[in-house]
C-alpha cells in the first residue's frame, strides 16, 4: 500500500468495484442502481461482469500494468449472489489483473441472508472484508428504513461472520432517522461496538435530493410535506455523540462518517477520497481514471437488462462519460480529502492541480475555528465537521 503524500493516510491508489444490483425489495430511501427480480440471474450476471471486464482491459491494457489495491463487491445486495458465482468473478479478476499482495476484498451483506454457511463461501472464495448493513438495532427505525432484518438478525449475521472465519467486519448504522431519538442512535453506536467489529460507517440519512433524475420514496415525501426529519441540531448532537461512544470504545474517526479500530481503515473508501483510480464492473457502475491533463469518470448503463444486452453484445455498456480538467479535479480532491480526519496538504492540493491559492480563505477559517493545522496539512475540526461542504466551497 501507498502512502497518500496529501494526507498521509496509507490508501489503495488502484481498485475495482464490482456492482451487482439485485434486491430483494427497495428501500425508501435507496439511490442506487438496483433490480427487484424474482429470479436473481447470479450465473448470467457473473459472466456479463467477466465479460465486461476483458472489454475494459482490452479497451484501455493500462488497468494491467499495475496491480490492484482494492476490490469491493456492493450493491444492490451482493449476499444474494452464490458465493460460486463470487469465486469465478474474483478468480476471472484475478486472471485479467494483477493483485496487491494484501489485496483488500470486500463484499456488502445484508443480515436477513448472511448465514454462516453462506459466509463462510464467500470466505472461502477469496472475500476478506465484510460490510454488513445493520443500519439499526431499534426496530421502529428499521421498519421505517424499510429493513426486513431484526435486531437479533442483525448481531447473528454478526456472530456467523465471525465463525466464517472473517477478521474484518464493517458494520453500517445511519441516524437521523425520522421518528428517531439521540438516547436510540446513542444505543445503536453502544451495541456496534459491543460486537466488536473493526469498522463502523455511521451514515446522517440524506434524502432530500434527487439522484440522476429519480426520485426515492423518502425524497419524494419530502418534497409533498409527508415526512419529518430530525432537525440539524438534533442530528449534529447525534452525531456527536455517536462519535463519543464509538471513540470510547477503541474506534478512531478517521473520515467525516467512517470509524475504525487501528489499521483497519477501508482501503478501498479510501481510493475515493484520495484520488486514486478504479475500474468499475456491472450495472450502473461509476469508474474513474486518470489522464494527461485530467481523468476521465465513466458511468455504466444503470438499466439491468440493458447493461446485460449491451455486454453481451460485445459492447462498452457506457451511459456517461465525464472529462473532469485540472479545476474540477481540484474542487473534487478538495471536498472529498477534507472528509478525512488526516486533513489535506492544501498548499500541496494548489500547487498538484495549479490552483489559485485561498490563502485569506485559508487563513480565515483556522481563526473562525472551522480548520486546523496539523503538520502540513489542514482538517476540518470537530465544529467544522458539520459544515464540511460550506467549508469546502470557501477555498474553491
Amino acid at each position: 500500500m501507498e502512502i497518500d503524500p496529501l494526507t498521509g493516510l496509507e490508501v489503495a491508489r488502484r481498485g475495482l468495484y464490482v456492482h451487482f444490483p439485485y434486491c430483494l425489495r427497495r428501500c425508501p430511501y435507496c439511490d442506487f442502481t438496483i433490480a427487484i427480480v424474482r429470479s436473481i440471474p447470479g450465473a448470467r450476471y457473473a459472466d456479463a461482469v467477466l465479460s465486461e471486464l476483458r472489454l475494459r482491459v482490452a479497451q484501455r491494457p493500462a488497468w494491467s500494468e499495475q496491480p490492484l489495491d482494492s476490490i469491493y463487491l456492493g450493491g444492490g445486495t451482493p449476499s444474494l449472489w452464490d458465493p460460486a458465482d463470487v469465486g469465478r468473478v474474483l478468480q476471472g479478476i484475478a486472471r485479467a489483473l494483477p493483485l496487491a499482495a494484501e489485496v483488500e476484498i470486500s463484499l456488502e451483506a445484508n443480515p436477513e441472508v448472511a448465514d454462516e454457511g453462506r459466509l463462510a463461501g464467500y470466505r472461502a472464495a477469496g472475500v476478506n472484508r465484510l460490510s454488513l448493513g445493520i443500519q439499526s438495532f431499534e426496530p421502529g427505525v428499521l421498519v421505517t428504513l424499510g429493513r426486513s432484518h431484526s435486531p437479533s438478525e442483525a448481531e447473528s449475521a454478526f456472530r456467523a461472520a465471525r465463525a466464517a472465519g472473517f477478521e474484518n467486519v464493517s458494520v453500517d448504522l445511519i441516524h437521523g432517522v425520522p421518528g428517531q431519538s439521540l438516547s436510540g442512535a446513542v444505543e445503536d453506536a453502544r451495541r456496534a461496538a459491543s460486537l466488536r467489529p473493526e469498522h463502523v460507517s455511521s451514515y446522517v440519512l440524506t434524502v432530500d435530493r434527487e439522484h440522476l433524475g429519480t426520485e426515492t420514496v423518502f425524497s419524494r415525501r419530502l418534497r409533498q410535506g409527508r415526512l419529518a426529519l430530525p432537525d440539524d441540531a438534533a442530528v449534529v448532537e447525534m452525531v456527536d455523540a455517536v462519535g463519543e461512544v464509538l471513540a470510547a470504545a477503541g474506534f478512531e474517526r478517521y473520515e467525516i462518517s467512517s470509524h475504525a479500530v487501528p489499521g483497519r481503515h477501508s482501503r478501498h473508501n479510501a481510493l475515493y477520497w484520495t484520488g486514486g483510480e478504479s475500474l468499475a464492473l456491472g450495472a450502473g457502475a461509476v469508474g474513474f481514471h486518470r489522464e494527461e491533463s485530467g481523468a476521465l469518470r465513466t458511468t455504466n448503463l444503470r438499466s439491468t437488462p440493458r447493461w446485460l444486452e449491451a455486454v453481451e453484445a460485445g459492447r462498452l455498456p457506457d451511459e456517461d462519460r465525464e472529462t473532469l480538467g485540472p479545476d474540477a479535479l481540484y474542487e473534487e480532491r478538495l471536498l472529498l480529502g477534507l472528509r478525512l480526519r488526516a486533513g489535506v496538504d492544501l498548499r500541496g492540493l494548489w500547487a498538484e492541480h495549479g490552483a489559485v491559492p485561498r490563502t485569506a480563505a485559508l487563513e480565515a477559517l483556522v481563526r473562525d475555528g472551522f480548520l486546523e493545522p496539523v503538520g502540513p496539512r489542514f482538517r476540518l475540526t470537530g465544529r467544522g465537521a458539520h459544515l464540511h461542504q460550506e467549508i469546502s466551497a470557501r477555498l474553491v
